[in-house]
């Protein structure tokens, strides 16, 4: 659906002044679920319904800035998952024009308000294509989904061991990659060696798969007003072993010798690791997503990411199926990079003078001007009281937003994840106005980073500094005592907001994933030694 459909259905509703006012984002729904769609579109949308039959459909918006090399705008609209299984071909055509009219109110959302205004674009210049694509996957029982959904980029930030960062990253998970993009506990690994554990065996059962999202299929009427869930269900994977799906896609934790053994015929927990296909070659997927992402990387003379879905079962249940297992490349993007050619050298730096040393580090570039702080101070920090933080971190970043300030943000756990076991519960609006997140692990609350998910795309589309401060801090350094001694704006509870009387000076060096904040800009440094150029 092209976007001048989109455009039509704005002028014709008068919906363009909703934009004046701040409007609340259920108001903005009922507007856009008022109008109607154009003859010609209900036209065509009939006749797509009445040749695809009853296959379940997913909605995606495909707005015109979406995928700018600029400024990609990664999970910032809505997709919606139809089951498509009414008898009523009037219901299901209902249903499509209602998915519709909710990815068209998505522009207008408070989400998308939040990041033209970081970005300092115009949301009225935004025009919304739609495309609406059969899904990819299996039927089981009254759920359907793909067997493996994935991410993949050609180039990582994160390489260990021997990978290079030209090697790419890609990060795999059982069901619908709606679990994928939004920051679930998924496998990564680099295409050119799927043998090689990215961690050990106990990190892997640790952080492995627990949960997967399906197409909900027993029901036909479908309230899709309740947002992007209202279709789906997030099932233990539990039920996928149920199902027959992880025959080939995980191992068991033996606890006897501590270590993961191939099969799921011994008793004992499960590790997702898609042991047969990455190790034993089941399924040839470490070989098309590398041959895929060097292809694409070089038609389009730029770094990418690439979405895409695995149906394993011999089958024709979408009606893509030609009886072999199947490999669906759904979306490619743009994965920016860099900012400029900046160097660090952590042998030329002074412990003294920095707040923060981290070796993990994406972004790059220089960031100047910062004197605000959001910090959660450990020593008061609950994990059972993440959601209330949320709340709070959400108010504080509504006062940036309308001041047009910004701050460096430090919290525990993870950022952009829902789980919130794993950090703080947050979606990228609730902290839009940070130019530079660090997360930081404690003994007790440990989580990898937000790879993979849409909120960490929005992070380096945007390139903001994304530092990890493990735990033990190893070569990293994070100073409390000098950061517990600035003058404070405001504290509640933990949440600290700081304001500095002199900025602080953060280099990124994306080449090295290395990151410092110095505690003040410090004088002008000299060459650094031929052999760190």
């Amino acid at each position: 659906i092209g976007t001048e459909e989109f455009t039509s259905y704005i002028d014709r509703h008068g919906l363009r002044q909703m934009l004046q006012n701040d409007v609340d984002d259920d108001a903005i729904k009922r507007r856009f679920l008022m109008g109607s769609l154009s003859p010609d579109l209900m036209t065509k949308l009939q006749l797509f319904l009445a040749k695809v039959g009853k296959v379940p459909l997913a909605v995606r918006s495909s707005g015109l800035l979406e995928d700018a090399l600029s400024h990609p705008f990664a999970g910032l609209y809505n997709t919606f998952f139809l089951p498509n299984n009414d008898p009523n071909p009037g219901v299901r055509e209902a249903q499509l024009v209602e998915a519709i009219k909710l990815v068209y109110a998505s522009v207008y959302s408070k989400a998308s308000r939040s990041y033209f205004q970081a970005i300092d674009y115009k949301i009225e210049e935004e025009q919304m294509a739609i495309l609406i694509q059969e899904v990819v996957g299996h039927r089981f029982g009254d759920r359907f989904y793909p067997h493996i959904s994935g991410v993949a980029q050609s180039f990582n930030y994160y390489p260990v061991a021997y990978t290079q960062p030209q090697d790419g990253i890609a990060n795999l998970a059982v069901g619908l990659g709606k679990y994928v993009v939004e920051g679930g506990k998924t496998y990564r690994f680099a295409p050119p060696y799927p043998e090689m554990d990215m961690l050990p065996p106990k990190e892997q059962l640790r952080t492995t798969q627990k949960q997967f999202y399906a197409l909900d299929m027993s029901r036909t009427a479908v309230d899709l007003y309740g947002g992007e869930d209202a279709t789906l269900l997030l099932l233990d994977i539990t039920e996928a072993e149920k199902d027959g799906a992880l025959q080939h896609l995980a191992s068991v934790w033996d606890n006897n010798d501590d270590r993961i053994r191939d099969g799921l015929d011994a008793p004992g927990p499960r590790v997702v690791n898609f042991r047969n296909i990455l190790k034993y070659d089941q399924f040839p997927l470490a070989k098309i997503l590398q041959h895929l992402l060097e292809l694409i990387r070089d038609a389009m003379e730029t770094p990418v990411e690439i979405e895409f879905a695995v149906n394993l079962n011999k089958d024709t249940d979408t009606g893509t199926g030609n009886g072999k297992p199947t490999f669906t490349l759904l979306q490619i993007k743009h994965q920016l990079l860099d900012n400029g050619e900046v160097n660090l050298s952590p042998a030329d730096l002074k412990p003294e003078e920095l707040f923060l040393f981290s070796e993990k580090c994406v972004g790059n570039g220089l960031v100047e001007g910062l004197c605000d702080i959001v910090w959660v101070d450990p020593e008061g920090f609950d994990k059972f009281e993440t959601p209330a933080l949320a709340a709070q971190l959400e108010q504080l970043n509504d006062r940036f937003r309308t001041d047009g300030g910004k701050y460096v943000l430090l919290g525990p756990g993870r950022w952009g994840s829902h789980d919130r076991h794993l950090g703080i519960p947050i979606t990228w609006s609730m902290i839009s106005c940070a130019q530079v997140i660090v997360e930081y692990a404690m003994e007790n609350f440990q989580a990898d980073a937000s790879l993979g998910s849409h909120f960490f795309h929005n992070v380096t589309s945007l390139n903001i500094g994304y530092f990890t401060v493990p735990y033990p801090r190893g070569s990293s350094l994070l100073d409390w005592d000098w950061l517990r001694q600035q003058p404070e704006v405001s504290r509640s509870g933990c949440l600290v907001h700081s304001r500095l009387e002199e900025p602080v000076h953060i280099v990124m060096d994306g080449r090295r994933s290395a990151s410092a904040i110095f505690k003040k800009v410090p004088k002008a440094p000299q060459p650094l030694p031929e052999e760190f150029l």
